[in-house]
């Protein structure tokens, strides 16, 4: 599984024109689940990004989570996360989970997110989706488990 991540000061999700999640500051959360992930890496991954250090404390280090700041989280399924990439000018996306294991994970990571967050949103996973945000910084980071 990896994560993008990006420190926003604000972000939002539209399907069809239709707002369906919207945070204010926290983190975007762009999720990609590859084959043979399973349910401890996704428990694993969504601890480390809640208690990944990428807020200013009071010196201006990078020193606070977003459940230190009590942000807001939003989490977009992105399969492109776990393209292959190595070769040529296409991707390959044979690394992606099928579907159907890839949105079990997807949920699993927002319900393990959810309850630690008094701001919580996704977007539509399958959907074709348009993001907006605000990248504070910009501070954007990979993380994987």
């Amino acid at each position: 599984m990896r994560a993008l991540i990006q420190r926003v000061s604000e972000a939002s999700v539209t399907v069809e024109g239709d707002t369906v999640g919207r945070i204010g500051r926290g983190v975007l959360v762009l999720l990609g689940v590859e084959k043979g992930d399973d349910l401890a890496r996704c428990h694993r991954l969504a601890q480390k990004v809640l208690s990944y250090r990428i807020f200013p404390d009071e010196a201006g280090r990078m020193n606070r989570s977003v459940k230190d700041i009590g942000g807001g989280v939003l989490v977009v399924s992105q399969f492109t996360l776990v393209a292959d990439t190595r070769k040529g000018l296409r991707p390959s996306f044979t690394p992606a989970a099928d579907p159907a294991d890839a949105e079990a994970l997807y949920r699993a990571f927002v319900a393990d997110i959810e309850p630690q967050l008094t701001e919580t949103a996704t977007g539509r996973f399958g959907a074709d989706m348009q993001v907006a945000l605000i990248n504070d910084g910009p501070v954007t980071f990979l993380v994987e488990v």
